[in-house]
């Protein structure tokens, strides 16, 4: 089993997240003094963390998600793109292994974007921000994600592939294997701390986990 981040780790959406926050500061009149990478570097958290780290007082939060969302859903198929190699990453994961999603986006969004990026079919589940309680880096999104697909640990190996420590930390607190990818949001001295295994993109970490788990395809 294989559990995919999708932020930095399959996508970028940077543009439609960055268009998306600057419209709901314009939207609600909050005068947002920081810079684009302000934002760029909270990317992964849930979008109330963003806003309170970004400077929304807590009364406000919600009405800024929600303008957020209804912005990001307009703009997002057409401001985000697949990242390099993901489509064969994908078709040789599926060869060895079930694959999920595991996300702090809004599930219902993210389902039309990944149709629109052709890459949906892949997918068992996709478990976002309103499927659980507690987001990343709680283990509940990965454990959520292994009860959908009847996870049996005598017989299924798991391994989780993400671009941020939230991802990484998320694995270690589930019980699950993970590779830290580069090609996100995070460097990798902010990575190593949390797994032995950090390679450039998704492909190097499908065939990194192909190599140990199924040596002889």
């Amino acid at each position: 089993m294989l559990l995919f981040d999708l932020d930095g780790t399959l996508i970028d959406s940077t543009e439609a997240i960055i268009t998306s926050f600057k419209h709901t500061f314009k939207q609600l009149d909050f005068d947002f003094k920081g810079k684009d990478e302000d934002i760029k570097d909270l990317i992964g958290y849930p979008l109330d963390i963003m806003y309170k780290d970004l400077g929304v007082d807590e009364e406000q939060v919600w009405d800024f998600v929600d303008a957020y969302k209804e912005k990001y859903k307009d703009i997002s198929k057409e401001k985000t793109l697949l990242l390099d190699n993901v489509k064969e990453t994908l078709k040789i994961a599926s060869s060895f292994a079930r694959l999920s999603i595991v996300t702090t986006k809004t599930a219902k969004y993210t389902k039309p974007l990944l149709e629109h990026l052709d890459i949906l079919d892949y997918f068992e589940f996709i478990t976002g921000r309103e499927d659980v309680e507690n987001p990343k880096p709680h283990p509940e999104p990965i454990l959520k994600t292994l009860d959908l697909m009847n996870y049996d640990e005598t017989k299924h190996k798991v391994w989780m592939i993400g671009d941020t420590k939230l991802d990484l930390i998320c694995a270690n607190s589930a019980g699950v294997n993970c590779v830290g990818v580069l090609c996100g949001y995070a460097n990798e001295d902010s990575l190593k701390e949390y797994s032995g295994f950090i390679v450039q993109d998704s492909l190097d970490a499908v065939n990194l986990i192909k190599d140990i788990t199924n040596p002889s395809l």
